[in-house]
């Protein structure tokens, strides 16, 4: 009989199995056996030695170069810059291999490290820096010039990477700063001490700070670990037993195609790479033909990202041209997979397949996962969940729904975040007595697999990248002529969701959309900017209780 993924499951959380469940004391499970904190997990690395560990562009860095450069960066964080234990560190850059070495550097000696969206604005970069109360950036030089401003006025200090521009005297050089040779200071890290804060867009048109404990990053790296163990003992138990011996698989290599400030690159694949010792191939910024380059040339096994990167890939009309046989696993998460891109990419990869998952960064990227088998059976699924986290679907008055019932999806386990920073009434608002609120509609069915079928929150996912309507229209009705503004999501094949806003104008007051184009160009990240734009003549469509009827102006658009 074939062997289930329940069976598989409770097979590799078992008594005395390295990654054992046991009782959390308070109604859920963790890890029985732990890394202490994440610089245990960083200190295992070292022993991949003169292995490749990053590559970019023409740079090849070995596991020892980047503990070399983070035990050097750590040494100038406790005795130049006086970081100590709890202190925020902000990164702001674009994908650099000093953004590995500096979170490496920050969590192993106590700090906690901010991630900085890269596209963010002057505007969005001063609001995060003064909500950290960062007492450092560590950034690229054009992080570093849109920053300054607001370091001098919060007396952040500065430190630039790879920057030949004679800057002012109050930014110092990574060169100066980090001195191979340094070691890296001996600072007790607890479980419960916090290691990041990523931020995500916010319901009030500011980002929120999602703080993670070492203990809650180190579970959900454990937890990956967990679920590919279970693939590969089910897939091994459930292979024929005449079939041939399956080829030896390939080293791991990882290709980079999201920022590192993103949970997804941070966590699943930066992080993952260090527990597995597994090359990580780095892209500065995505582009189809240079990744398709970089997967034939590095011989990449796992392409990891959000849904429309999968289409850029396996749709690109170079494809036929790269070896690309190398490949075991395309997909990643960030967004509901369309089945026509399943099965495009099980047709394209012919040494492996399809994969997706359901993760946040409120959950640390982990979460139900779908691949091989089940995904193609199941190809609107985001698959099972690992026994680590556990997945319950209620109620609007927070009581749990029969199977096959919509209804909102809770999250409980050891990789959620603690809360948002200096924010205790989202924190309040969204962890309700140790579980997760996601703010996601779905189900169960069945056989346990979940299904997205919708979002309570006034959100968009535009290729990956969640967009709150609420901080858009803010920026919106800063300006004068605004006297209503709408902003929703429109599908788009390529994204997902595409932004779209309705407006209707003051009285006496003109305005076209390439102006409020213009305007909101230095305010909010180019990304959340309305692509489709409406100057409506009428007042805006509302309900009875005054809300805008955006699914009414949803219509309006698709049918124009």
């Amino acid at each position: 009989m074939a062997m289930t993924w329940d069976e598989a499951c409770a097979a590799v959380t078992g008594p005395g199995s390295p990654l054992e469940l046991i009782d959390d004391g308070k109604g859920g499970q963790r890890f029985k056996t732990t890394p202490p904190n994440l610089r245990a997990i960083f200190d295992m690395a070292r022993e991949g030695g003169d292995a490749t560990f990053l590559v970019y562009e023409n740079e090849r860095w070995s596991f020892a170069d980047v503990m070399a450069a983070a035990d050097a960066l750590g040494h100038s964080l406790v005795n130049t810059y006086g970081v100590k234990l709890g202190d925020r560190v902000a990164i702001g850059m674009r994908n650099y291999p000093e953004w590995v070495v500096s979170m490496v550097a920050i969590v192993s000696v106590g700090g906690v490290s901010v991630s900085l969206n890269a596209l963010w604005t002057e505007d969005e970069l001063d609001y995060a820096l003064e909500d950290s109360g960062a007492t450092l950036l560590i950034a690229d030089v054009d992080r570093i010039h849109r920053s300054q401003k607001a370091c001098r006025r919060l007396g952040t200090r500065m430190l630039v990477v790879r920057s030949d521009e004679h800057l002012a005297a109050d930014v110092d050089q990574w060169n100066a700063v980090v001195r191979l040779g340094s070691a890296m200071p001996d600072v007790p890290v607890g479980w419960d001490d916090d290691a990041t804060i990523l931020y995500t867009s916010g319901t009030t048109g500011h980002p929120k700070g999602a703080v993670s404990t070492n203990g809650a990053v180190v579970s959900s790296l454990m937890a990956f670990g967990g679920r590919a163990a279970a693939d590969a003992m089910r897939a091994a138990a459930n292979r024929p037993a005449d079939a041939p011996p399956p080829e030896p698989p390939p080293p791991p290599v990882l290709i980079l195609i999201v920022p590192l400030f993103h949970v997804t690159g941070c966590v699943a694949v930066m992080l993952g790479c260090f527990v597995s010792k597994a090359k990580l191939v780095m892209m500065y910024r995505w582009d189809v033909e240079r990744a398709l380059e970089l997967i034939e040339r590095e011989q990449v096994t796992h392409f990891v990202g959000v849904p429309t990167q999968s289409w850029d890939l396996v749709n690109s009309a170079r494809f036929a041209e790269f070896d690309t046989s190398s490949l075991r696993n395309v997909g990643g998460g960030g967004a509901p997979a369309p089945p026509a891109l399943v099965d495009k990419v099980a047709g394209s990869i012919k040494k492996g397949g399809p994969i997706i998952g359901y993760g946040m960064t409120e959950t640390n990227a982990f979460g139900p996962g779908n691949s091989g088998d089940d995904y193609l059976t199941h190809p609107s699924s985001t698959g099972r969940s690992f026994p680590a986290l556990r997945i319950e679907i209620r109620d609007p008055d927070g009581n749990a729904v029969p199977t096959g019932t919509r209804g909102e999806i809770w999250f409980n386990g050891p990789m959620l975040i603690r809360g948002y920073w200096n924010k205790p009434g989202a924190t309040a608002e969204t962890i309700v007595d140790g579980w997760l609120r996601s703010g996601d509609v779905g189900r169960h069915d069945d056989e346990g697999f979940l299904y997205i079928e919708d979002r309570l929150k006034d959100m968009i996912l535009r290729g990956g990248e969640n967009i709150y309507c609420a901080e858009v229209e803010a920026a919106i009705y800063d300006h004068p002529a605004i006297h209503e503004a709408a902003v929703f999501g429109l599908p788009h094949e390529r994204l997902g969701e595409e932004v779209a806003v309705a407006v209707h104008l003051r009285h006496d007051h003109t305005l076209t959309t390439a102006e409020l184009r213009a305007y909101l160009t230095p305010k909010i990240a180019g990304f959340k900017i309305p692509s489709r734009m409406m100057i409506a003549h009428d007042p805006l469509p509302r309900n009875p209780a005054g809300k805008f009827l955006k699914r009414d102006l949803r219509d309006i658009f698709i049918d124009s």
